[in-house]
């Protein structure tokens, strides 16, 4: 079919359905960009798509279309407060309708509608069906004939219709003084019986040939036609002193268009542009000293802002730099503000862009473009990049916040994050006196802010007991081997020549040793496949295995072996072969020959049902004395896969004794907690908002997350990112609700509790426990809003994830960032690595907050004196917005079960896919869930939360360790049966891994 564009055309043809613009999301802020934009942010994130806004002309409302209502899944005209960012329908809501505009001087609006055609909801009915079937027709704008022109007053009463002519009746818009009205019309290809036999085919296939421009009192009255030339003119506007019309038109072919000018009678009319492409969509900036318009210069899909000297004297200078669609620009009545339609968000639905506009910047690019015609042109060049610097406050001093004050301030905030991200609380490591020190700083302000303890006690404080490290029972640790020189056994020193490892099973065992290479099984087909066991007998014998994976195969390969050369994985490889006890060695091919393991370098505390320990080279060589091998000849046959290197064989001759010990050593911790119960209601029986951020972080490095670089060693990771800005925004959003609560109590339908956690990074520690063991009845939090890394905004950038757990998210974000104007990025997922993953299983809708990662992430250099703390005022005075919201609203928002996301990282960077969600902080032997991902394998298969799993492909299940590398090993597609113990009996159940994308 042959493309034709007119406003309404392209408003929807933008979204990727006729021409196929790539979905991907580029910058939108693009040194190119910010030539003339700047601070760039999404304005609309409701609905299906959005677009086409137009200031009122007091520059406090936009008119828009989008679709947003449930029943009807065409364009319906919406107002949005910008200051309020409350936003209301103006159009009848049913049938279609498009292009809504303010009518000055009056209390109307303009816009066009079919909502009196009688099959209006039949075809309502049809299109819900086929998009209900998984289907997407392939856009083309109908140029429905029963579209006609109505005004109606800005609350959606009062409405009149000013056209009634057969045809299609749209794209008008009002003249400044608000007498006038211009409009786009087909009527003239109607009756269609008047038409030739080629035009009636024409109208078929390309009903646009037949548009033109008219123009008629602001009644209705007076309509008259002011183009006539063949091909399709539209969209035309009014210039700021009403003098002239604005709009675009295409040639005959429907492919090249243009912009054009005239008077009011249709004379006068003067080409801006002669451009090569699709240019459309103009619109006058204030000064009526250019034009900015819509075209597809660079790419028949990639659709560009450009503007021009009204005069079009000049070539056009390009204005946005983003793949994909922009268009349908308009400016603000002050001309200091560029609102568009685009698809640059994630996900390639359109919806609508505002930004700040430099008129200077404009007007020296009109004044130095080329002439015209002159061969020279300037589409594709961008000013030099613009970037406001971040905001870097001096470093807080680290004491107690002076001078508080219950009002959301700077001041505040900067002195809460100095404090908690000071020295003296040492970086704030689960379990210790900083911790401590932080939840007693914490829970101070909440009494001073006016909050009660949540919950039984009171005292703020929710103690829980966690595993904190692993000590070795020296005495208890011995090794032997025999014969030894002389026949006397030989006996090693503990964490001299060996060292049990933190996972191993406490216990002796005395037997022969077998060798069996890396200790690696590898599936595949053919050479892929590894096995360090074939042929090799190991059951209740002592394996001694080889650290890492073999030295000098390729980088693919070595890759593909590392998956499974994990130390827990070796130790379940060779309990499943049968050994009682696995003996590891850094050969002499590897990095730090014959080093020990180090007891922290396994971030899991559990045990793995083996006597696993790491051996020192002597040891290795001891071992191997009385068979004529020797570790170095070995490992270099192994490390290049020789198909004749011995990969695995019995040592005879040989006895070794073992006895391994580890204490795992218990600490406690609190969250602190703390609410604003509804006046007048029982605290523990009313709704609630819960608000939460973790308050802890890494102390001097100990932690296996820590990122320090080698002369950071042993220093203090003061976390004033993660997470004191996180704690210091709850903390200030607390004092500003309580406040709020006093002043105005019949606003709070709902409570407000607030969640101080502790041990999120030793794996959700605090947040786990308190679902584990609510103050509350759980089905009693409406809501989750987390805190968790908000203190480095750049670029005025904020994401807020976990947006699909509601449907009520976009709606009310939207409402409040009308207002709070940030550049948002919304992403689905509640399943992150934060504590919104606790809560989420547990039936609640999550947000969280995030201003991205940096270089001094999980570092001592994240200091208090690197936080944007304007931006993090800006952050919690949106989010105090959104909890009043929550708070007062009579509906709660719903729970929405998300699909698994495509976002990989951590243990989730697993081939295979089964959607469960592991409980880590429960001590039990074999996996328990917390919680299973809304249309999951494992939710189809029957998983629960608190299931635990005890077997999986035949494989047992001792901890999480055994359950990754099991489900790496799974067939995708192939049912895998695995045993759960539930409610402490056995049940088995069958599962479906898929491919995780």
């Amino acid at each position: 079919m042959k493309p034709t564009f007119l406003r309404v055309e392209i408003c929807v043809l933008f979204l990727g359905l006729a021409v196929g613009l790539p979905t991907g999301s580029a910058e939108t802020n693009s040194p190119g960009e910010a030539r003339f934009l700047s601070n760039i942010r999404p304005l609309t994130f409701q609905g299906r798509r959005s677009g086409e806004g137009y200031f009122s002309p007091d520059g406090r409302s936009l008119i828009f279309q989008s679709e947003r209502e449930p029943d009807n899944p065409f364009y319906q005209i919406y107002i949005l407060d910008l200051e309020s960012g409350e936003s209301r329908r103006v159009s009848p809501g049913t049938g279609k309708t498009t292009c809504g505009f303010f009518v000055p001087h009056s209390d109307d609006v303009l816009f066009a509608s079919t909502h009196l055609d009688p099959e209006a909801k039949a075809k309502e009915r049809a299109e819900l069906e086929l998009r209900a079937s998984g289907k997407e027709r392939r856009y083309s704008w109908d140029y429905d004939e029963h579209f006609d022109l109505f005004l109606a007053r800005r609350d959606g009463s009062g409405l009149r219709r000013l056209t009634d002519a057969a045809g299609y009746d749209a794209e008008a818009s009002s003249s400044p003084d608000g007498r006038k009205i211009v409009f786009t019309s087909l009527r003239d290809a109607y009756p269609v019986a008047r038409l030739s036999s080629d035009d009636r085919k024409r109208l078929e296939t390309d009903p646009a040939y037949f548009g033109e421009i008219y123009i008629m009192n602001a009644d209705g009255s007076g309509q008259k036609r002011l183009t006539f030339t063949p091909g399709y003119d539209g969209g035309p506007f009014f210039s700021p002193d009403g003098k002239r019309i604005l709009w675009r038109r295409f040639d005959t072919n429907g492919v090249k268009a243009d912009i054009y000018t005239m008077k009011l009678d249709g004379s006068e009319v003067r080409r801006l542009t002669d451009f090569g492409c699709t240019s459309w969509a103009p619109f006058y900036h204030p000064s009526g000293k250019y034009v900015i318009f819509t075209a597809n210069k660079l790419g028949f899909s990639n659709f560009e802002l450009f503007i021009v000297d009204a005069a079009g004297t000049r070539e056009p200078a390009r204005v946005t730099f983003s793949d994909g669609f922009d268009g349908l620009p308009t400016f603000s009545p002050d001309g200091l503000k560029l609102c568009w339609t685009s698809n640059r968000a994630p996900g390639g639905k359109s919806q609508l862009f505002l930004a700040d506009w430099k008129h200077s910047q404009a007007m020296a690019a009109i004044n130095t473009a080329p002439r015209r015609g002159s061969g020279s042109t300037r589409q594709d060049r961008g000013g030099e990049g613009e970037r406001a610097a971040d905001s870097e406050p001096n470093a807080a001093s680290p004491h107690r916040v002076d001078g508080y004050a219950p009002e959301i301030r700077v001041e505040d905030l900067r002195a809460e994050v100095g404090y908690l991200a000071s020295d003296a609380l040492e970086g704030r490591l689960t379990g210790t006196k900083g911790a401590e020190l932080a939840a007693q700083f914490i829970a101070g302000q909440l009494r001073r802010a006016g909050l009660k303890p949540l919950g039984k006690r009171d005292d703020y404080f929710e103690p829980f007991d966690f595993v904190s490290g692993v000590r070795v029972i020296t005495n208890e640790n011995r090794l032997a081997v025999s014969p030894g020189a002389n026949g006397a056994p030989p006996l090693f020193a503990v964490e001299k020549d060996f060292r049990p490892l933190s996972f191993t099973a406490n216990g002796q065992f005395d037997g022969e040793v077998v060798f069996a290479g890396y200790g690696l099984t590898a599936p595949g087909q053919g050479g892929e496949r590894y096995n360090s066991y074939a042929g090799l007998d190991a059951t209740n014998k002592i394996v001694l295995v080889l650290r890492y994976a073999p030295e000098n195969v390729e980088p693919k390969r070595r890759q593909e072996l590392n998956v499974y050369a994990g130390l827990r994985y070796k130790a379940m490889v060779a309990r499943e072969h049968g050994a009682k006890a696995i003996l590891i060695v850094t050969g002499p091919n590897s990095p730090l020959p014959g080093a020990l393991v180090p007891l922290s370098s396994d971030g899991s505390l559990s045990g793995s049902d083996i006597i696993a320990a790491c051996i020192g080279t002597n040891v290795a060589d001891a071992i191997l004395a009385g068979s004529g091998k020797d570790l170095k000849s070995l490992q270099t046959a192994l490390d290049a896969e020789n198909p004749h290197a011995e990969g695995g064989f019995a040592i005879p001759q040989v006895r070794v004794s073992i006895g391994a010990a580890v204490e795992r050593l218990r600490k406690t911790d609190r969250n602190v907690i703390g609410c604003l119960p509804p006046a007048g209601r029982d605290a523990l029986a009313s709704e609630y908002v819960l608000l939460g951020a973790h308050y802890d972080h890494l102390g001097h490095g100990e932690s296996s997350s820590s990122r320090e670089s080698a002369g950071e060693a042993g220093q203090i990771h003061r976390g004033a990112d993660d997470n004191a800005s996180g704690v210091a925004t709850v903390l200030e959003l607390a004092a500003s609700l309580a406040d709020e609560e006093r002043k105005k109590p019949g606003a709070f339908r709902r409570g407000v509790a607030v969640g101080f956690w502790s041990g999120e990074e030793l794996g959700l520690l605090g947040s786990s426990w308190f679902v584990e063991h609510p103050p509350i009845g759980l089905s009693n939090v409406v809501a989750y809003l987390n805190f968790d890394m908000v203190g480095r905004l750049r670029d005025n950038h904020l994401t807020l994830q976990g947006v699909g757990s509601s449907s009520a998210w976009r709606r009310l974000v939207e409402k409040r960032n009308v207002a709070a104007g940030f550049d948002l990025s919304l992403q689905e997922d509640p399943y992150l690595p934060t504590d919104t993953t606790a809560l989420y299983p547990k039936q609640i809708p999550v947000l969280a907050f995030f201003t991205g990662s940096h270089d001094d992430y999980h570092r001592p250099t994240d200091t208090a004196d690197k936080l944007n703390y304007d931006g993090l005022e800006r952050i919690t005075r949106f989010a105090r917005g959104l909890v009043l919201d929550l708070a007062g609203d009579p509906e709660r928002p719903d729970y929405v079960k998300v699909e698994r996301s495509e976002r990989g990282g951590g243990r989730d960077a697993l081939r295979a896919y089964l959607g469960t969600v592991p409980d880590y902080t429960t001590e039990v032997k074999g996996v328990k869930l917390s919680g299973v991902r809304g249309g999951s394998p494992a939710e189809k298969a029957g998983l629960k939360s608190g299931d635990i799993i005890v077997e999986f492909s035949g494989q047992k299940i001792a901890n999480i360790y055994d359950y990754t590398y099991a489900l790496d090993a799974v067939k995708i597609g192939q049912p895998v049966a695995l045993v759960v113990l539930r409610d402490g009996q056995p049940l088995t159940l069958h599962v479906t891994p898929e491919a995780r994308k």
